[in-house]
């Protein structure tokens, strides 16, 4: 076969660069970088009335929490590790319509002043 020349390297790597496998580390780090910085599940809800905490709950117990509050009451429910505003008093019903909340979210019923975090207990070594 005249014209053909055949080296010892495979077809994909004849085609590919050492730029791009340099491109391809950085990729592979970047990705690498993103998933050890991820958010960590949530195991914690935080609920206030008014700027003050009401309740710090666990999102391991099933229940449903009654926030009292000037046009009502808010009924935050915590199911399955997940939480949500399930009933609030408020008429554009914002804070329902938002669904469960993922890490790092809030709620905020503005009109009946009730607010839910969601998000990690944080301890230190001094008050644990």
């Amino acid at each position: 076969m005249a014209g053909v020349k055949r080296s010892g390297r495979s077809q994909v790597a004849q085609w590919i660069y050492p730029g791009d496998w340099l491109l391809l580390a950085g990729g592979f780090a970047l990705v690498a970088g993103l998933a050890l910085h991820a958010p960590a599940p949530a195991d914690r809800v935080l609920i206030k009335q008014a700027g003050r905490t009401f309740a710090e709950a666990s999102l391991r117990l099933n229940r449903i929490i009654a926030v009292p509050g000037p046009l009502g009451t808010t009924e935050v429910e915590i199911r399955d590790g997940r939480v949500r505003v399930k009933a609030d008093p408020g008429p554009r019903q914002l804070c329902v319509n938002q669904g469960w909340l993922k890490a790092g979210e809030a709620a905020i019923c503005l009109p009946n002043r009730v607010s839910v975090e969601l998000g990690r207990a944080a301890y230190d070594s001094l008050n644990y």
